[in-house]
């Protein structure tokens, strides 16, 4: 498999920049189940920046790539008036074992392997309302390869994922349940979310894409009446390098959990899918 994927700096340090957008490019591949083994940058330099930001910014993203196992085998630059980076990632995914939206059964549990609300955190970087706590906790999030979860879900003979990007929670879920013909219920309770996601939520400093993400979604989406605005929000804050989502059958559950932690893999159980269409989002789950 190809993919690839670039954007303007999220945060000021370059080589955090380079290092995000390389792991960022890479969780294409691993969303799938599959294995990255080459890259090719995609960077848009400004040529009246200090060479050494430049080149903070290749290298950030280069180690990534090693860390990865991937190799570099060039690239392309241009010109710009504002910085990009990125990745064409190349590779390799076992068509019988892989992941994709559209295989979520009705029991699955719905698992996420990184908290929420890095695009409000990062936003509030950008109009200078964040602390540095808050800022270095995303950034490490960020920078951290799904590597580990997509390894996980083919060792359990997952056939469900995806990567929580641009959409946030709610729009790559909902392409899911709506691929797989299935609905999904999420429980708030259980989402995790950075330390500075809800004071950052009620500042208001969502990115534009998490207002796009409403409007555009909204309609397939039903909320329980004691989840406040800003709880809404955040499950359609956009994310950069986020987590998988993942589907496993409730069978699996304990299992999946015991190797997830033996392995040093932070994961939630955040929903369930169930059978109709949509999905619904409830403060906490009902007792049964």
């Amino acid at each position: 498999m190809v993919t690839t994927d670039f954007f303007t700096p999220v945060v000021d340090d370059p080589y955090d920049f380079g290092s995000i957008a390389a792991a960022n490019s890479l969780s294409d591949v691993y969303a799938m189940g599959g294995q990255p083994f080459l890259a090719l940058n995609v960077a848009a330099l400004l040529p009246e920046l200090p060479a050494e930001i430049n080149t903070e910014i290749l290298r950030g993203g280069a180690e990534k790539c090693l860390e990865a196992g991937v190799v570099i085998a060039g690239g392309h630059t241009v010109q710009d008036k504002e910085p990009k980076y990125g990745l064409v990632v190349i590779g390799f995914v076992d068509p019988k074992r892989m992941l994709t939206k559209g295989s979520v059964k009705a029991g699955d549990l719905l698992v996420l392997t990184k908290p929420l609300g890095f695009g409000v955190t990062t936003t509030a970087l950008k109009q200078e309302k964040s602390t540095p706590e808050d800022v270095a906790e995303v950034v490490g999030w960020m920078k951290k390869l799904n590597r580990g979860a997509g390894a996980l879900a083919v060792e359990f003979g997952l056939h469900a994922g995806t990567d929580v990007t641009g959409f946030g929670l709610l729009g790559h879920g909902s392409e899911m349940a709506a691929a797989s013909g299935i609905g999904f219920r999420f429980y708030l309770e259980k989402i995790p979310f950075v330390a500075g996601a809800l004071k950052y939520a009620q500042m208001r400093t969502f990115p534009g894409g998490a207002w796009d993400n409403q409007r555009f979604f909204g309609p397939r989406l039903r909320f329980a009446e004691d989840i406040p605005e800003e709880g809404q929000m955040l499950l359609f804050d956009p994310q950069t390098s986020g987590g998988l989502l993942l589907a496993i059958p409730g069978s699996s559950q304990e299992s999946f959990l015991k190797r997830a932690k033996e392995i040093d893999l932070p994961v939630w159980i955040i929903g369930e899918a169930v059978e109709g269409e949509g999905i619904d989002v409830f403060r906490r789950e009902s007792k049964r």
